[in-house]
């Protein structure tokens, strides 16, 4: 996705590694703190209207159960959220964790099946076989998403058949959902759209030799078994192709592209083995596009979003001023603003407030009130009243400055950080109650008592203690 709006190269796409922010990240491998970027594409979701620009604040936050404070942290700021699941592994622990948080934040899920050139090239499986290991996967999915729904969010179940669910290889960059072959066929065979993408999953066989559908797989008398159409129209093309480029069945790969419509230019068609593999698949079937396209069509605005959010947000009442601007996701209204984490910036000591404007537009040298968790209406306690020194854009390691930023979005705030420690609301209404403090799926169970060498060092060691309390959502730090 950060290749397709243009940040990074094609080249680099798949390896490199551009929010995983901090060195060790990159050198485990893993993410570890959640990482803000803002996109800008154009998607044509063929309505007649042409490409309609879409800005999608994307954050890429750690999966892992360790890291759980920092999921917390990005689901509150965030409407929808793409999983990720290992077509090999299945549903590991860690997507149960994630998945119920981001369910009791009501954060609507799509699901992305990763790894699928594994289960080709290195597992050598066969398509009836890997749609079992699809199904199985989207079935744990949904089986977690049914034990967690809110009712209000109405059906968050995934589905292949209603393009809620995608397929691919994260690190190849290719990536398919049912809808895009589905597109295909339907103008092949002149059906609806939605007829065929309900044909291309589950239980669905086409006797090529009748020219006719049917759920049996084998019919009676019959001596041969269908293949199923999710194998016959997707996964085998797909296997034929990746096999053949790897086994160097030139003039076989050659034809398919003939007949896919791929092809290569320049230095690509020089290209042999896996990197040729890479590419043609990435022609073909782009993960960005897929992804894409979505995010844009299954996942919902801040406009949608907001409608049933707002009481899960606000701890006010939920006819006043504040509330409806939420509900409403009304950018001339007052500014609600929460800050659910801070980000070290490269000034030592100094952090940006990284949140969402929930409502309200907020802009650079604006005068605000900055509540803490603890201030209570009226109150004095917990409350300061500044200036906004500037307001930025997170684009992963960078940031790029921008004047005010409108309810919606996500932005990072300079000049502020000395007022919170960890998260809190910022608004220009003086009545405004706080927008609810987020609620860590677990608690912070490893304590450790440090003390200086030198008793001279005490405030540098306080000092220490209380920019790591700043920069971890769950780190708290107590003096004796």
């Amino acid at each position: 996705l950060i290749c397709k709006a243009g940040i990074i190269s094609a080249k680099q796409a798949g390896d490199a590694r551009f929010t995983d922010t901090r060195a060790d990240e990159q050198e485990r491998g893993v993410t570890i703190k959640s990482t803000g970027v803002s996109l800008y594409f154009e998607h044509d979701e063929e309505d007649g209207k042409g490409p309609q620009p879409h800005l999608i604040n994307l954050i890429d936050s750690p999966g892992h159960v360790d890291f759980s404070s920092e999921v917390t942290a990005a689901l509150r700021i965030t409407d929808g959220a793409m999983v990720v699941v290992d077509s090999i592994e299945g549903c590991a622990v860690q997507t149960e964790t994630v998945l119920r948080q981001a369910l009791a934040e009501r954060v609507r899920p799509c699901l992305f099946v990763n790894k699928v050139d594994r289960c080709i090239l290195e597992l050598q499986m066969e398509p009836e076989d890997m749609f079992g290991r699809f199904r199985k996967a989207i079935e744990d999915v949904n089986v977690i998403i049914a034990t967690y729904n809110d009712a209000l969010m109405g059906d968050t179940q995934v589905d292949p058949a209603k393009g809620t669910v995608a397929f691919g290889s994260g690190l190849h960059g290719w990536g398919f959902n049912v809808e895009r072959f589905a597109k295909i066929y339907a103008a092949k065979m002149g059906v609806d759209k939605d007829k065929m993408m309900k044909r291309l999953w589950g239980d669905n066989f086409f006797n090529a030799k009748k020219k006719v559908w049917t759920n049996v797989q084998q019919a009676e008398g019959s001596t041969e078994a269908l293949p199923r159409a999710f194998c016959q129209f997707i996964m085998t093309p797909i296997a034929q192709l990746m096999r053949a480029i790897m086994n160097d069945d030139k003039a076989k790969y050659e034809k398919m592209m003939g007949t896919l419509g791929i092809t290569l230019k320049g230095d690509e068609k020089h290209l042999t083995g896996k990197p040729l593999m890479k590419r043609t698949m990435q022609i073909w079937i782009n993960a960005a596009d897929t992804l894409l396209a979505m995010i844009v069509t299954k996942l919902p605005s801040p406009r949608v979003a907001q409608k049933y959010r707002v009481e899960n947000l606000y701890e006010g009442p939920m006819d006043d001023e504040a509330a409806k601007a939420i509900r409403e996701c009304n950018a001339s209204g007052p500014v609600m603003m929460y800050v659910s984490k801070m980000v070290p910036t490269s000034d030592k000591g100094r952090f940006y407030a990284f949140g969402r404007v929930f409502s309200g537009t907020v802009a650079t040298g604006q005068r605000v009130r900055i509540q803490g968790p603890h201030y209570k209406v009226g109150g004095k306690d917990d409350l300061n009243v500044k200036n906004i020194q500037r307001t930025v854009l997170m684009m992963g390691r960078s940031t790029e400055q921008i004047a005010d930023v409108p309810c919606g979005n996500t932005v990072a705030l300079v000049g502020v950080d000395q007022y919170i420690l960890k998260s809190g609301t910022i608004t220009t209404l003086e009545d405004a109650h706080n927008i609810a403090d987020m609620k860590y799926s677990v608690s912070p169970v490893v304590k450790v008592a440090v003390k200086p060498k030198d008793g001279k060092d005490l405030p540098k060691l306080v000092e220490g203690l209380k920019k790591l309390s700043k920069s971890d959502p769950l780190v708290v730090c107590t003096t004796e």
